[in-house]
């Protein structure tokens, strides 16, 4: 239960890559039900993000691998190297 008030409190967060470059904005958090672990953060993309081009995120929402959030405060912070288009 505490995972899915995670997922409220995050929820309209702004997510920018390590670089300080913005991607979007983390609209919800897709998670294991067998094991309760976050496994995706679903992330609709500003169509305007050099960055988001640039990793080939074309499509207007995206599936960021949790293992790529490095740090999460007033925004979501994803590291470059685990993003890629799927």
């Amino acid at each position: 239960m505490l995972k899915y008030t995670i997922a409220r409190q995050m929820s309209g967060k702004k997510v920018f890559t390590n670089r300080g470059e913005e991607l979007g904005k983390l609209v919800d958090l897709i998670i294991d039900e067998k094991s309760g672990d976050i496994e995706y953060l679903l992330v609709e993309i500003n169509p305007d993000s050099k960055a988001a081009k640039r990793l080939g995120l074309a499509e207007r929402m995206a599936n960021i691998p949790y293992e790529a959030v490095t740090a999460v405060s007033d925004v979501v912070i994803v590291d470059e190297a685990h993003v890629t288009a799927e």
